[in-house]
Order: structure tokens, then C-alpha cells, then sequence
């Protein structure tokens, strides 16, 4: 761990080597990780050179004065850098593979409107735009999918976001989430055999304070002044990373 932690100090004051050996030491958990998004259309080795990306960002802004494994952390960020990729990879080769057919649709459905006065049928969409009805029907909704993420939505003081942004600061939420479990686990873990059962008590088994005070063999006044020293001292180690 303690190797480990000057590695890392090393290659974020801008150490080539230290960043080199950490990437090689690591490059296990990235392929690891990218075996969990096989079958998808993507070439693996793409994936693991996305997965390396999110790897080097973990390196780049890991803090080393905290408790925590760094491949605890770097796992949730190595996952969100191939889940992003898989996500906007994804939008741009609906649009681009179906943008022809879908202007052919758009304008075809346009004119036959206008001139029948009415919503034209799928055949008669697909005989106008020269397409088959099925080549229509994945154009209509390639198009959907596309355009509702670009969708603008109101927020409460006027401002005007996309659905897109939303998209994007829930998976960023997400993925912070899962960073805050795994680094709660790991002060809880980190704290003696007593403190650790006390906190389980309290907040995996919600049981009182009196009812901890039996377990533990010590007053309900003893657990209530245990218990807020060990959240404040974690409560600074949590903000230390943050």
C-alpha cells in the first residue's frame, strides 16, 4: 500500500516511469472490468484502451492521504469511462447510419402530407422515399431515440438544459454513489473490532442505542459518546477525499 502510494505521488508530480509501472501493475483490473461489457459490437481491445483512459484519470486524481485501496477506487471510474463511451459510441452510430433514410422519411412524410391532408400510411411513406416499410419504420425510430435526448427541458429558474445533460450527471451521480459506498466500506472496515460492531449496530441493524449498550457491555451514555466521535472522525476522512 505504502509503495503503491508513492507510485502514485510520483507520476502525479509528472514521473513518466511511476505512471508507466502503475498502468502495467493495473492493467489486470482493466481487463477484468472490460469482460463485463463483452458481446456488445465492440471490439475488446477498443474497450480496454477506454478502459486505460479511465485507469489514468483514477491515477491522476487518487488521494493518497486516505485509507482506501486504490484499485477500490479506480474501479467505479475505469467502469464509467467505457460505459460513457458505449453510450455517446452508441448515439453517434445510430445517427450516422440511419441520417440519409431518416431525411428521406422526414421529407417524403412532408410532401405527402401536404398533398393528401392527411398522415400518410408506412407504404405510402416507403413507396415515396424509395425505401421498404421496414427501412422506414428503424429510420422513425433511430430518429426518436436521437432527438429525445436532445429534448429541452426547463429547469425551475428558466434555464433551458438538454435530456442529454440530465443523462450525463445521473450516470456521473451514479457513479459517485457507488465511490461513496465503497469508501464508507472502507473507514468502516479500517476502524477496531468495537467501533465497527457499534456502527453496524446502529446503522445496518438500526438498533438503539440502549440495545448496543447491552451488546457491547457498556452504557447507553458510553455508546452515545462513542458513536459521535467515530462519525466525526470519519466524516473528516470522507472529506479528505473529496
Amino acid at each position: 500500500m505504502a509503495e503503491n502510494a508513492v507510485l502514485i505521488e510520483r507520476a502525479q508530480a509528472g514521473e513518466k516511469e511511476a505512471r508507466e509501472v502503475l498502468i502495467e501493475q493495473n492493467l489486470g483490473l482493466v481487463r477484468h472490468i472490460v469482460k463485463r461489457f463483452s458481446g456488445r459490437g465492440y471490439e475488446t481491445e477498443d474497450l480496454f484502451q477506454i478502459g486505460v483512459i479511465g485507469l489514468i484519470k483514477s491515477i491522476d486524481k487518487f488521494n493518497t492521504s486516505y485509507d482506501v485501496k486504490f484499485s477500490t477506487y479506480a474501479v467505479p471510474l475505469i467502469t464509467g469511462e467505457i460505459k460513457r463511451f458505449l453510450r455517446d459510441d452508441g448515439m453517434v452510430k445510430v445517427s450516422r447510419t440511419l441520417k440519409e433514410n431518416g431525411m428521406k422519411v422526414k421529407y417524403a412524410r412532408e410532401r405527402l402530407g401536404n398533398e393528401k391532408n392527411r398522415e400518410p400510411t408506412l407504404e405510402e411513406v416507403a413507396s415515396e422515399a424509395a425505401l421498404t416499410v421496414e427501412e422506414v419504420v428503424l429510420a422513425m425510430e433511430a430518429n426518436v431515440q436521437v432527438e429525445s435526448i436532445y429534448k429541452s427541458v426547463y429547469q425551475n429558474d428558466g434555464n433551458e438544459i438538454f435530456m442529454i445533460d440530465q443523462i450525463a450527471d445521473e450516470k456521473a451521480n451514479e457513479q459517485e454513489t457507488v465511490l461513496n459506498h465503497l469508501v464508507v466500506h472502507q473507514l468502516i472496515n479500517g476502524l477496531p473490532q468495537k467501533e465497527q460492531k457499534l456502527i453496524k449496530l446502529r446503522y445496518y441493524q438500526e438498533k438503539t442505542q440502549t440495545e448496543v449498550a447491552k451488546v457491547l457491555g457498556i452504557s447507553q451514555v458510553q455508546v452515545s459518546r462513542m458513536e459521535k466521535k467515530i462519525l466525526l472522525t470519519m466524516r473528516e476522512k470522507f472529506n479528505e477525499i473529496h
